[in-house]
């Protein structure tokens, strides 16, 4: 999407006309913000006003196959500033915030200011507070909380949770409930007291320069619908069609928002028009809990307003 259709453009960078404080074009930039806030557009005219490469922090935006429906930079973005960890994992590949610490490690000292810019708060927490190093989940565990995710849901797992851990993870979130329950079972200790031995940041929030894009709901949800249209006319429908071979909703990369919705309306499941509304339900969702997160655990971080 162009910085001109979500309201950002390179002049109004670091002029200070805009709230947002004169950037150092030495330190890096992160940019979090709720899906369909206009959070790439603002990377895109930071790094054409004042240089650098834009680093992906969405947890989606890495599966390549995805490229309408997670609203990847297209080709005009990547051919006017240089882009990084989009679309660089195999879609059936497994791929955590550990992994993209490492991915993104090299870049950090590189000859570009990067300015890393996403939706998926943990990786930002991660990356300005630090990693617990927990084994990884053996297959045998992730089976069994996969089976018991889909046959009782999510709230089945939380009885098994310490109370430290239950205080800290979103308990409304599926993905991290699933994986406080998978450390608990592979490991005999809580996430939590992992999270308490965490090894310092790759990158402490003083030496960067970070923002959170604060929107409106009504304003955002109007965004996400109109998106969601825009991803439709640009072939969503026919990319989920291409990936229907490999579809397996136990992949990380079929949490895609939308993804469940079009598979199950080319299977033949519901009507069209109904996936739709349910693709465009889940992205509303989706945008709540990332508020959420951003003022649970982003709170300090400056703020912009959206539009």
């Amino acid at each position: 999407m162009s910085e001109k259709r979500d309201g950002f453009n390179a002049q109004q960078v670091g002029t200070g006309a805009t709230g947002l404080p004169d950037l150092d074009p030495d330190r890096p930039v992160l940019i979090a913000g709720p899906t369909a806030s206009g959070k790439s557009a603002l990377a895109l005219a930071i790094a054409e006003a004042q240089g650098g490469v834009i680093v992906n922090a969405d947890a989606l935006q890495v599966f390549e196959g995805w490229q309408v429906l997670t609203a990847r930079p297209g080709p005009d973005e990547t051919a006017r500033v240089p882009h990084a960890l989009y679309g660089h994992v195999p879609f059936t590949a497994d791929y955590s915030v550990g992994h993209w610490l490492r991915d993104l490690a090299p870049l950090l000292e590189g000859p570009e200011r990067p300015i890393v810019v996403g939706g998926t708060g943990l990786y930002f927490t991660a990356l300005t507070e630090g990693l617990a190093e927990i084994p990884p989940t053996p297959p045998e565990i992730r089976a069994e909380a996969d089976r018991r995710l889909a046959s009782e849901g999510h709230e089945a797992l939380l009885d098994a949770l310490d109370a430290d851990t239950l205080a800290r993870i979103d308990r409304r979130n599926p993905v991290r409930v699933q994986r406080a329950w998978e450390v608990q079972q592979a490991t005999g200790r809580g996430l939590a007291a992992w999270q308490d031995e965490t090894p310092p940041p790759l990158l402490p929030l003083g030496a960067a320069q970070p923002v959170v894009i604060e929107a409106g709901r009504d304003w955002l949800n109007a965004r996400i619908e109109a998106r969601f249209e825009r991803m439709m006319a640009e072939g969503a429908l026919e990319e989920v069609r291409a990936n229907l071979p490999r579809w397996d909703p136990a992949l990380l990369s079929a949490r895609a928002i939308g993804a469940p919705d079009l598979v199950a309306y080319l299977r033949g499941e519901m009507p069209l028009a109904e996936a739709v509304a349910a693709a465009k339900t889940a992205s509303r969702q989706y945008a709540k809990r990332q508020r959420s997160w951003f003022r649970s655990r982003l709170g300090n971080w400056p703020r912009w307003p959206a539009g």
